[in-house]
């Protein structure tokens, strides 16, 4: 048995991963890596480093632990007693590593497979055409190992900053140090959690009080009510089948934009998406009569803090309505933003993330009794932002292109897009379930084209998005697109 280190304990969080888990909605997160051979490599240069990688047979934890459990329920990661190799890591060959929208249906293929729930959670496949200069790796991991923040910091573990022919660790064999904390007395550790405890409870009855305050009129301006999301094509009951698509946007683009316009670059990017899902789904006939929502991740780790497993909340987002100016639609994207994230610095951590158990319990269990198509889902579309590294990476000799995310699928449907940032490039990758659309790669040209007209509109007030399907009731416009729309006539 291998002991090089011992697995933690799971979290709740991390159980319901498992538990929440199906045939029709596996809950693995990927990334599909691109990679470029260095001008000398030997025709057999992928097949030699997949014979290379598959050597390392020991693993460091989590990736040389399986799930123990009792009657389906998840006690605790243990030990392997022997790692599988051969399933662990794979090789694949295509016909065209440049046929990216044919890249992308393999992938989401590969994607839509259940991991083996009586091995450890993860696989790595190799994917070349044997003539080109560039390969990829599909990793495949549960989630219920780490969320994006976890995850990323061990890909960086596996990967170096410069070219190197010398062998290398691979990232499930790299040895990761445990954080040791000082060793806190029994009694006061018990006192903690109490209190920490009583805090988020207090704080999760205030949020849903100011939830009913909302639902009756009396305060508007607070986070969206659960489950207000519009049904589409997108959402639903989650069945077997995916679809993916992977596109990049230039990050230093998306940088001066936010700067410009005083926005994040998670404002930006959401105005992005939520232009181009409007032009996506009104190729398939629909109308909208109110704003979309998004499911945002928050991170609940203190700066610095670097634990691994899941230590996030999700909660919706309103996104934007009844604008067909680009930077308008960002304006109130930036409003509805800042009220969750205002609602956020006001609660404890625990808190939200009790807020994200109760809601996401209750998608889980309309997806249980089958009911999702007939519910309204919690939002319909989760955008969630993932930093990476920087500068260039290296596997082993080979300079590391892209690095694109590959999500799960939440209960209630609809499209999940990850981006990570690497070297001065956001990698986007978006997936969904595949059972009333053939292709996602329409909706990464609108994602594209809709960024053009969001950094456009910014010195060009005539800039316009083309209809997008929205019908706008007679009602009060806002304060802020009141003043905008007051500041545009006086300037022309």
């Amino acid at each position: 048995m291998n002991k090089r280190a011992k697995a933690k304990t799971l979290t709740f969080l991390d159980k319901t991963f498992w538990l929440t888990e199906s045939v029709d909605n596996p809950k693995h997160v990927a990334s599909l890596q691109l990679l470029k051979k260095p001008e000398s490599a030997a025709p057999d240069y992928v097949e030699a480093l997949y014979n290379e990688v598959s050597q390392y047979d020991k693993a460091s934890a989590p990736f040389n632990c399986h799930v123990r459990s009792f009657l389906g329920f998840p006690l605790r990661l243990v030990p392997s007693t022997r790692l599988d190799m051969h399933y662990h890591v794979q090789i694949h060959k295509v016909d065209d590593m440049s046929d990216r929208p044919a890249l992308d249906e393999y992938i989401a293929k590969m994607h839509e497979v259940m991991l083996d729930r009586d091995k450890p959670l993860w696989q790595f496949h190799f994917i070349h055409d044997g003539k080109s200069d560039v390969y990829g790796i599909y990793v495949k991991v549960h989630h219920m190992y780490g969320d994006g923040a976890t995850l990323v910091r061990w890909f960086q573990q596996g990967y170096h900053t410069e070219s190197t022919t010398e062998s290398f660790i691979p990232v499930w064999a790299v040895k990761r140090k445990r954080n040791k904390g000082p060793r806190v007395k029994f009694w006061r550790k018990m006192l903690r959690q109490t209190w920490s405890l009583l805090v988020a409870t207090k704080d999760l009855l205030v949020i849903f009080i100011r939830l009913f305050f909302k639902i009756i009129w009396i305060n508007r301006h607070y986070m969206p009510i659960p489950f207000s999301g519009t049904r589409t094509v997108l959402t639903g009951q989650v069945k077997s089948g995916r679809a993916v698509a992977t596109m990049d946007i230039d990050f230093e683009r998306v940088r001066v934009v936010g700067k410009k316009t005083r926005a994040s670059a998670n404002e930006i990017l959401l105005c992005v998406f939520d232009i181009a899902i409007h032009r996506f789904l009104q190729d398939y006939g629909h109308t909208f009569e109110k704003a979309l929502f998004t499911n945002m991740p928050i991170n609940l780790r203190k700066p610095g803090e670097q634990t691994s497993g899941n230590k996030i909340a999700i909660v919706p987002v309103e996104l934007a309505h009844g604008e067909t100016d680009p930077y308008v639609r960002l304006r109130q994207i930036i409003a509805n933003h800042r009220i969750v994230k205002h609602a956020a610095q006001h609660a404890s951590p625990g808190a939200f993330s009790y807020y994200t158990v109760v809601i996401q319990s209750f998608a889980l269990i309309f997806e249980v009794l089958r009911l999702s198509n007939v519910t309204r889902p919690i939002a319909n579309l989760l955008v969630s932002n993932v930093p990476g590294p920087a500068e260039k990476r290296y596997l082993k000799d080979s300079e590391l292109i892209a690095n694109y995310p590959v999500s799960t699928m939440t209960p209630g449907g609809g499209v999940n897009i990850t981006l990570m940032t690497y070297s001065g490039v956001a990698n986007i990758g978006m997936v969904c379930c595949n059972k009333n659309i053939k292709t996602l790669q329409p909706l990464a040209e609108y994602c594209a084209e809709a960024f053009d007209l969001l950094e456009k509109s910014i010195d060009d007030p005539t800039v316009n998005i083309a209809d997008i399907g929205e019908h706008i009731a007679e009602m009060p416009v806002s304060i802020v697109t009141e003043t905008l729309h007051t500041e545009s006539k006086q300037a022309s």
